[in-house]
């Protein structure tokens, strides 16, 4: 393959495109690592190449990867401030959904998006099981503001 090429693998089994990670680093302004490190904190899940193992990026991870970005950079949450929030905050805030009004996961929000999808469709375009705010389902609710007791 030529130098500066990009690499799409034109199939998976929703019929989108797939890009391998140095396409993502590309599309996205971040290095590999970086990428690999918002995997391995369970921020997002691509998927793998059977035959090579080499991952597999949608264009779902494509625009997840970039809001976990622009919470971290230009927010300013960290790494565990992120995760919090992807347990206590509703999908439809975390990834600025546009068409909020309109979903399920808005109209029912005291339930998990993943768990409103489980009786009715909700609008988001990816499948939950790549999902940030359902791959950090298990992290412990704990209370964000807790009473010092040392007063």
């Amino acid at each position: 393959m030529p130098r500066g090429k990009m690499k799409r693998i034109k199939s998976n089994s929703q019929g989108g495109e797939l890009f391998l990670i140095n396409e993502v680093s590309r599309l996205v302004n971040l290095s590999q690592k970086r990428i690999r490190e918002y995997e391995k904190e369970g921020f997002i899940k691509p998927l793998r190449e059977k035959n090579t193992n080499n991952r597999l990026y949608s264009p779902f991870e494509v625009s997840q990867i970039n809001q976990i970005n622009n919470l971290i950079h230009e927010r300013g949450f960290t790494l565990a401030c992120l995760r919090n929030l992807m347990v206590l905050a509703p999908c439809w805030n975390i990834f600025d959904c546009q068409i909020k009004d309109q979903c399920p996961a808005f109209q029912i929000p005291w339930r998990s998006c993943f768990e409103v999808r489980e009786y009715r469709d909700t609008l988001c375009n990816g499948p939950c099981a790549r999902c940030a705010v359902y791959l950090n389902r298990n992290v412990k609710r704990e209370k964000v503001l807790e009473q010092q007791s040392e007063c």
